[in-house]
């Protein structure tokens, strides 16, 4: 690999793992933004769960106005959830189907997030370094003629 292609390599897991970075940032932050629109608005309800995953669950509940929601989206903050239960849940009243489990906030975000960036950082600063170290070397060494 000459230096030209190690650098765009480099240039590329650079912007890679910047890249995963700043979409893991902008998650915890949706997560802080949807719970600030729960709070503000909050409403509170008993839901039974439909069905039951680590990244989604569907949930049916009924509002005071008599109204069934199955919010399309599921809940958030779903984690440790089994169905058949009855769970009590938060839910934004201008926006019924926003809802998460009572007792959990954006904060559970935070951790899958944090271990995201160190682990992308973690693959990226050994390559970038090993192809900035190739890099270095090729441009060091005298091209050869035939």
């Amino acid at each position: 690999m000459n230096a030209r292609v190690s650098r765009r390599v480099r240039r590329g897991v650079l912007v890679t793992a910047i890249g995963i970075s700043v979409l893991a940032v902008l998650l915890v932050l949706a997560a802080w933004r949807n719970d600030h629109t729960i709070q503000s608005d909050r409403g509170v309800a008993t839901a039974e769960v439909l069905s039951a995953g680590s990244l989604r669950s569907a949930i049916s509940f009924v509002t005071p106005d008599g109204v069934t929601h199955n919010p399309e989206l599921g809940v958030l903050y779903p984690t440790k959830l089994t169905v058949g239960q009855r769970i009590d849940v938060e839910y934004a009243r201008s926006d019924p189907d926003l809802v998460r489990v009572s007792g959990r906030d954006a904060s559970v975000a935070v951790v899958p997030a944090g271990s995201l960036i160190v682990v992308t950082w973690l693959i990226a600063g050994p390559v970038i370094w090993y192809l900035r170290r190739r890099e270095s070397s090729a441009e060091a060494q005298p091209a050869v003629s035939s």
